[in-house]
């Protein structure tokens, strides 16, 4: 039996709460600073007219939320787009509509702002995400890749590495083929 959703705009007393639900996405640093990070993130978002905190609650407990934001594709295709930033349930609150209930607030936001195209970004690996989002047709438009700076750095380094090796060979041979071809042309000793 599915329990009636309330949604609201997040607060300051929902930081702990909303670190529990988003804590997979958050940066790794000790729970004191996630709180404070998140009341740094619903304040400024409150002050914003195009971004909005969404929270699902079931008779008074925070179960669920998502962040939308209005903003371009990117910043060369600059046609609108509502931006559903990190919709999560937790999991025992999970197949009861509460998904949909925060999917449906982020519509009718777009709406509201005369968007006319909403899109988020699902974990890879999250099956049951991808699989709800298909089913209320997002498809997929791009893949965002990421890693630590030092990481790239490190491969494109080593991916360089042949390059210059290779080059040095390439420089030798052609060394050695002009010596040779300088030889051939001495008048040889008899």
């Amino acid at each position: 039996m599915r329990s009636p959703v309330h949604l609201r705009a997040a607060c300051d007393t929902d930081a702990p709460a909303l670190v529990h639900i988003w804590s997979d996405v958050m940066r790794r640093v000790g729970p004191e600073q996630q709180v404070e990070d998140i009341r740094h993130v619903v304040d400024r978002v409150s002050a914003m007219p195009e971004e909005r905190i969404v929270v699902a609650e079931v008779e008074g407990q925070v179960v669920g939320a998502v962040h939308l934001r209005a903003t371009t594709f990117s910043p060369i295709n600059l046609e609108r787009v509502l931006q559903v930033i990190s919709p999560h349930v937790l999991p025992d609150f999970r197949r009861h509509g509460i998904g949909s209930a925060l999917m449906q607030a982020a519509v009718e936001f777009a709406e509201e702002l005369g968007i006319t195209h909403v899109g988020t970004a699902v974990a890879a690996g999250s099956r049951d995400s991808n699989r709800f989002m298909a089913r209320l047709s997002l498809g997929p438009a791009a893949t965002l890749r990421v890693a630590q700076v030092g990481s790239v750095k490190n491969r494109l380094f080593a991916s360089h590495r042949p390059m210059i090796a290779r080059g040095g060979a390439r420089q030798l041979t052609h060394v050695l083929a002009a010596r040779r071809s300088l030889r051939r042309q001495q008048p040889s000793e008899g």
